[in-house]
């Protein structure tokens, strides 16, 4: 760490994102130093601002410090406590306290700003030459600072700087990038730390030794819990005991990258699932609730989707006893009811590229397509997809009869019906959609019932008559 002081030392000036001090450390003004570095590290292209006690600032003499900020309290909290819960969005800030030739250096290591501006308290602060100054007041910096973050997306971010080739590999579970990518692992660690490279897993850092990207670490960190605030981004895995959260049965946080544990999250999810027995050909089998690939499916886009900018959340699935909901933060790019048929669109190319090159989500945007095909082989209930505040929703519903569902289920389930039917080629008709919804074909009316909701509330449309009978008719969804 002492080259590091050392490096910044030498600078010319104190710049717009390194502030030096000597004893001065009140913590309203730590607090406002955070910010406004962070936002001017940002500014300048920088993946990190620095606040380093024990240099002089007029000389960048190696002056020594007493700043002790582990033994620094506000009220009855610890500096570091307080400092952490009144930034917003919450960065994952590091102190390091140095010695050397009996002086003592301290120097909080401040990430840049990602993708809104830190606040400490109620203001925005950034770096004007040597002053800190408010955000609101310089509006052709904050303006520069939006355009900053305009061209930097999360997967190319920093979440572990400067570290070691052996403290990389000791993080990042590179034998099972490997496996999942079906390549042979190279014999030597050059080759190894290459091919990360060339994935931008990891990049050789500016100073010395490599840079874990947030891509390579929310996909293949052994522990997120290790990477500071991307731990909050692991997948979450709740089961309630009934079918509201009042009361939970278990709940299990994700602690491994994406890629690394994405199997084991689905076979955890489906062991938390009950069961129903079949007979055939005297054979009795066993059959989860919900279709795996439905599963499989809606985690991997609640992954490869989700908005990494909304601070203290990642993906979730909840287990009811009547139903799951997945949910990942972020509003989705494309309306819901599009879901079925445009090609997806994705905030994390870089992520979403690797997971489908290691199989675990479609190649072209038919995902949905296949939990709708499976949810209707297994007689379930229509899902569900819809937005909940800043967030994205999908819901699988379990057994319920036809009988037990609402207008809105069976406008849901015939208007996905004929989604599925266009994208493969064919068209809806009164036929279809009763083998769908297992109704009796004596009881065609009620099928035609549902078909006019359908296209009354918009979703459907007729796409022209049949030879002999209405019942010929055939439908297609209302943006066909």
């Amino acid at each position: 760490m002492m080259p590091l002081v050392r490096q910044l030392v030498a600078l010319p000036n104190e710049t717009e994102w390194v502030e030096f001090k000597i004893n001065k450390a009140a913590p309203e003004e730590i607090g406002e130093y955070i910010s406004a570095l962070s936002n001017s590290a940002a500014l300048h292209g920088k993946d990190v601002g620095y606040i380093v006690w024990g240099i002089e600032d007029s000389t960048h003499a190696l002056a020594g410090t007493s700043f002790r900020p582990r033994s620094v309290k506000v009220g009855s909290e610890e500096l570091e406590n307080w400092l952490s819960q009144l930034l917003i969005p919450s960065i994952h800030f590091v102190v390091r306290e140095i010695e050397e030739a009996g002086k003592r250096f301290v120097v909080f290591e401040i990430p840049a700003a990602t993708h809104t501006p830190v606040r400490f308290k109620d203001f925005e602060y950034i770096r004007v030459g040597t002053y800190k100054k408010k955000l609101r007041d310089h509006s052709e910096k904050e303006r520069a600072l939006w355009a900053a973050f305009s061209r930097t997306s999360f997967e190319e971010g920093i979440a572990l700087q400067r570290g070691s080739s052996d403290q990389v590999l000791a993080l990042l579970d590179y034998p099972e990038y490997f496996r999942l990518m079906g390549q042979a692992l190279p014999d030597n660690r050059a080759a190894i730390l290459d091919r990360l490279s060339a994935e931008k897993i990891i990049r050789p850092s500016s100073r010395s030794g490599y840079d874990i990207t947030n891509v390579g670490a929310i996909l293949f960190a052994r522990h997120l819990s290790e990477f500071g605030r991307l731990a909050r981004k692991a997948l979450r895995v709740i089961q309630y005991k009934g079918s509201n959260r009042v009361e939970t049965i278990k709940e299990q946080p994700g602690d491994k990258g994406y890629a690394i544990g994405f199997q084991g999250a689905i076979r955890y999810i489906n062991d938390l699932l009950p069961q129903n027995e079949q007979v055939g050909q005297a054979v009795r089998t066993e059959v989860r609730m919900y279709p795996e690939i439905a599963i499989r499916e809606l985690v991997a886009n609640a992954i490869i989707h989700q908005d990494f900018n909304v601070a203290g959340a990642g993906p979730t699935v909840e287990i009811f006893s009547d139903r799951m909901e997945i949910t990942n933060p972020g509003v989705p790019l494309i309306d819901t009811l599009r879901f079925i048929d445009e090609p997806p669109r994705s905030r994390n190319e870089v992520l979403a590229a690797l997971m489908r090159r290691m199989r675990m989500c479609e190649e072209r945007g038919s995902g949905i397509d296949k939990v709708i095909f499976h949810v209707e082989v297994f007689q379930l209930p229509a899902p569900d997809f819809r937005t909940a505040g800043n967030s994205t929703v999908a819901v699988l519903y379990g057994p319920r009869l036809f009988s037990r569902m609402d207008r809105e289920e069976r406008i849901r389930a015939c208007y996905q019906h004929a989604c599925l039917l266009y994208v493969s080629g064919k068209r809806m008709s009164n036929a279809s959609l009763r083998k769908r919804l297992g109704i009796k074909d004596a009881n065609y009316p009620l099928a035609s019932r549902i078909i006019r909701d359908t296209i009354k509330v918009g979703l459907a449309k007729s796409h022209g008559e049949g030879v002999g009978s209405r019942r010929d008719a055939t439908y297609v969804p209302f943006w066909a």
